[in-house]
């Protein structure tokens, strides 16, 4: 058959208790129990049955007790055949119950009949069913017709209204499950990007001081073995450690972007030209806050930058400049040109590379390339 609106189940969602309050759902219990308890005190009320036949209609009561809770678990896993012959095992009950002189009970089964089977049947199936039912009801009540009619459309309604309020319940429960599944992948989408940027910091800080370190040991080495005065050596040595150590200051710093303890901006690039001769920082424009990433992502520019100065041309000028505007944030590094360095051929070549898609994912850009004297590196980052 086709998935409309005929055909279709309620969710398992609105057959199930997930998203029914405490206090309903006590209430619901309770006006099982007050229903069970009505039908087994008329099935010991009536006299002329004796007391084996109030005790097989108590029989008979617990029977139907178990054969709809049977029928709730039929229609939770949507099986139809066996939902379909359960309802008729209620129905029979309810006919014998009627022939039997247990006319009360009847009554209350086909009633009971008839809502279930709109709240959890497919529509298609429950119209038919709760017709049977409630005609069943009308035709063996005693009332007047006008109380009858009433009694079988407030019945009616009373099923659909209460399926309706289940497929909107069932319609929230699934909501939530997908919230809370776009939750999940949220939080996993982030970590996987914290990942990602506390690997950028690892590589920034370590791959050129441990690359720098590596060279000056790798020359004294060459010099142990060489047979060199120990000068030399230990120049090498002493070098190295000065490596080691701007290291572990460039850590420090990176854990503390990390933990968004960063010192200013401008007072940063102050100390980092600190020692570099000819190095000078000019800030211009209003100071504006920066996020965490792009205020780490000028650091580690000039940081790059400076270091690649040392390498490619030593003894050059070299100009920093921090630019604000209503935006963006440009940093621009421009040195005059100088003598490669003993640390030309350290590390692999990925700085810049790493800096420029740091730009991008922050929406920025970076462009290095040669000018007139040296080389040039232009950061922009937006506010």
């Amino acid at each position: 058959m086709t998935d409309n609106a005929w055909t279709r189940w309620p969710s398992r969602e609105a057959l199930g208790r997930a998203g029914i309050s405490r206090p309903r759902r006590m209430l619901a219990w309770a006006v099982r129990l007050l229903v069970l308890a009505l039908l087994l005190w008329a099935a010991f009320s009536q006299r002329h049955v004796g007391i084996w036949g109030a005790l097989a209609a108590a029989a008979t009561v617990l029977l139907a007790g178990v054969v709809s809770w049977a029928f709730f678990r039929t229609t939770y896993q949507h099986r139809l055949v066996p939902s379909l012959a359960l309802m008729s095992v209620l129905l029979a009950i309810a006919v014998a119950a009627e022939a039997t002189g247990f006319r009360g009970p009847a009554l209350v089964i086909w009633c009971g009949c008839g809502i279930s089977a709109l709240e959890r049947l497919p529509l298609a199936v429950a119209l038919p069913v709760t017709s049977v039912a409630l005609a069943s009801y009308s035709a063996f009540n005693n009332d007047v017709w006008l109380t009858t009619a009433a009694t079988v459309a407030g019945m009616a309604l009373a099923g659909y209204v209460l399926r309706l309020d289940a497929e909107a319940r069932g319609n929230a429960q699934r909501l939530l499950a997908q919230e809370r599944a776009a939750r999940a992948a949220e939080a996993e989408s982030a970590a996987l990007a914290e990942r990602a940027r506390i690997a950028r910091e690892i590589h920034d800080v370590l791959a050129h001081s441990l690359s720098a370190q590596l060279v000056h040991l790798e020359a004294a080495r060459l010099l142990i073995e060489n047979g060199a005065d120990r000068d030399r050596i230990l120049e090498r040595v002493v070098a190295a450690r000065g490596m080691a150590r701007d290291g572990l200051a460039e850590t420090r710093q990176a854990l503390s972007a990390l933990r968004g303890e960063l010192t200013p901006l401008e007072e940063f690039l102050s100390e980092l030209v600190t020692g570099t001769d000819g190095a000078e920082v000019t800030v211009t424009g209003e100071r504006r806050p920066l996020s965490a990433e792009a205020s780490q992502a000028v650091r580690r520019v000039a940081q790059e930058a400076l270091t690649n100065v040392r390498k490619h041309a030593q003894g050059a000028k070299v100009q920093l400049r921090l630019d604000y505007s209503d935006h963006e944030v440009t940093l621009n590094v421009r040195d005059s040109g100088g003598l490669p360095g003993e640390l030309t051929r350290s590390g692999g070549g990925y700085g810049l590379l790493g800096m420029r898609e740091r730009a991008e994912l922050l929406g920025g850009s970076l462009d290095a390339g040669p000018d007139e004297e040296g080389f040039v590196v232009t950061l922009k980052v937006p506010v």
